[in-house]
């Protein structure tokens, strides 16, 4: 018996997937805040400083309307709820669910909404993670090259949006996949490891973290979330 002969459809796949363009080799890690007074939310945050809010999704919908979910974390949401019927950047705010540990809310984005997800894309860049804290927005992108950093940064400054650097990691082909936490990460986890907080039973509470640390117990418990994600990612995927 001979080889057997080479397919042409499998000779076409070969070409096809070789000739996608790739940008996952190399590439800007950073994290990011961000602030003005327009940006997304941001005059609610500035009313109602004690919650978290963690965008889930959006969705432009037929009649070019964009609705935004969020997951709202907090001990309370009266507050919240008040500063958003008078927040200018978002319109028909809807409570979509409720959990035991946050509500979740259905908002629709303004014209007076300066966005700054969309020029992501446009800077090819991709959105890893956006929640909220008191000084902003708090992002973490992945850019290809410093070029397109740089292109982000540089719309940020011509609408007078505030940028300040947490981190920012450079990766290549032999990036060793160590992770960049943020300073309050950082010291969140070495409290947290000091006073027992990982031990079993636990030697300290979510609430005497916050106590400690002089945050809301809310914040201890999305920064805790975050940090521990990163270092999954880092050192599992």
């Amino acid at each position: 018996m001979g080889d057997s002969p080479v397919s042409i459809e499998s000779t076409e796949f070969e070409h096809e997937r070789t000739s996608v363009r790739s940008q996952a080799d190399g590439g800007i890690v950073t994290q990011l805040r961000l602030d003005h007074s327009s940006l997304f939310l941001r005059p609610t945050l500035r009313r109602a400083p004690d919650v978290t809010v963690e965008p889930e999704y959006w969705t432009t919908i037929g009649t070019g309307r964009t609705l935004v979910f969020c997951s709202v974390f907090g001990d309370s949401f009266d507050g919240f709820e008040s500063a958003l019927e008078m927040d200018p950047t978002i319109s028909e705010p809807i409570l979509a669910d409720r959990y035991p540990d946050r509500r979740v809310y259905r908002v629709e984005l303004t014209s007076r909404a300066i966005p700054f997800i969309a020029q992501t894309a446009e800077s090819d860049g991709r959105l890893l993670e956006l929640s909220s804290s008191r000084d902003g927005w708090l992002v973490q992108l992945q850019f290809p090259s410093r070029d397109n950093l740089v292109a982000f940064n540089d719309y940020c400054r011509e609408r007078d949006i505030s940028v300040t650097v947490d981190h920012l990691r450079v990766s290549d082909d032999e990036d060793d996949g160590v992770v960049a936490l943020t300073e309050k990460q950082q010291e969140l986890l070495a409290v947290a490891y000091d006073e027992g907080y990982f031990d079993v039973p636990r030697g300290i509470s979510q609430d005497e973290l916050a106590d400690r640390l002089g945050v809301s117990k809310s914040a201890v418990s999305q920064r805790l979330r975050r940090a521990i994600g990163e270092l999954c990612a880092s050192k599992l995927c």
